[in-house]
């Protein structure tokens, strides 16, 4: 039997502007069938909790534009199970306001918070790690992420550098967190053995995180104790409008994990990606014989290698002589830049904006 007070909070807010042009700031990547399986990201997520919390346990946490959307794509929830932020403050705040909200329902409440974006494809251990660590937090006063053992030096993740291992189950206390290291450092910490990938997923008791929040980040902390009494009642939402605003945007691992004593680190390999970007999506994708990925597109490949094409409607494709490039085709924006430099794809998506206002996103 699932335990009933088990909660999950899948956050999904963010824009994915490192996958523009497909993902929009009006359809987002978590909405999009990147995997052609059927299912977007979000309702992947969705899916891979049922088996862990009650399906009336699962809250998404959403901006107020992409309220159709969720409700498009996930009609089993309840409207109550869908929290709408009126502006994108980062994730401290959006978890500070599901704990509160969550709180109010039930004391009693431990709660898992994942991204609704990720990959899991070993989806048995993911039950299994995610299991675990409901257990120990529900034991223990900690505050809980799962790390993922790096395969790469990888500088858009973040890093946990392990402690004491508290356990024989894989948990152990956090030393350090690293966020998006350069190179070199990046290599050092995949050699030390000691470095795992922050998954951006989070385990804790509802009044463990309340708690830590009003200890490290007591302006976001303040903003919704002013608000108890009021959360699962008819008053929480013009209360969330009119405050959740004033809300300083800052990330969780800022305001509390970076900051907090009792943080400890499940490491787990349930074969995870947080499909960030377009070289997540390559990685994760089958390829042909030539290395090329086509998404659910048209292409004519002529001496081109370790290329993701990714166009919307039925137009071809044709190439010639190219290696290891982004081409992205969304019907008024084309993206054709290499894969190398899909850093700098948030910098071009600002400068769309400042060439041509909010037209292209």
């Amino acid at each position: 039997m699932i335990n009933p007070h088990r909660y999950c909070v899948i956050m999904c807010g963010g824009i994915g502007s490192r996958f523009w042009p497909y993902s929009r700031s009006s359809r987002p990547k978590q909405f999009i069938d990147f995997l052609g399986t059927g299912r977007s990201l979000l309702q992947m997520s969705f899916d891979r909790v049922l088996p862990i919390v009650p399906k009336e346990n699962v809250f998404v946490v959403t901006n107020e534009m992409y309220a159709p959307l969720v409700r498009e794509q996930l009609p089993e929830l309840s409207e109550a199970q869908i929290l709408l932020e009126p502006a994108r403050r980062n994730t401290a705040p959006c978890i500070a306001w599901a704990a509160y909200h969550i709180a109010a329902i039930d004391p009693e409440a431990s709660i898992m918070v994942a991204p609704s974006d990720h990959l899991i494809t070993r989806e048995s251990v993911f039950e299994q790690s995610i299991v675990k660590g409901f257990e120990f937090v529900e034991a223990h006063d900690a505050l809980l992420t799962l790390g993922i053992r790096p395969t790469r030096p990888e500088t858009g993740y973040g890093y946990i550098q392990i402690g004491a291992p508290v356990n024989d189950e894989g948990i152990c206390k956090v030393k350090t967190f690293t966020e998006k290291p350069k190179l070199e450092l990046a290599e050092v910490f995949v050699e030390s053995g000691e470095f795992f990938w922050n998954s951006g997923i989070f385990l804790w008791r509802a009044e463990t995180i309340i708690r830590e929040l009003k200890n490290h980040a007591p302006d976001v902390a303040g903003v919704f104790e002013k608000g108890v009494g009021m959360f699962g009642t008819p008053a929480e939402k013009e209360f969330i409008g009119a405050n959740f605003p004033a809300c300083v945007g800052i990330s969780i691992d800022f305001a509390v994990m970076e900051k907090a004593s009792n943080v400890y680190v499940e490491c787990v390999e349930f074969g995870w990606s947080d499909l960030g970007t377009w070289s997540a999506l390559y990685d994760n994708s089958p390829k042909n014989r030539d290395t090329n990925v086509t998404q659910n597109c048209n292409v004519l490949a002529y001496n081109s290698t370790g290329n993701i094409f990714a166009v919307n409607g039925e137009k071809l494709i044709v190439v010639d002589g190219l290696k290891d490039y982004i081409v992205a085709d969304a019907g008024d924006v084309l993206l054709i830049c290499p894969k190398a430099e899909e850093q700098r794809i948030k910098q071009m998506v600002n400068d769309a904006n400042l060439a041509f206002g909010d037209k292209y996103l």
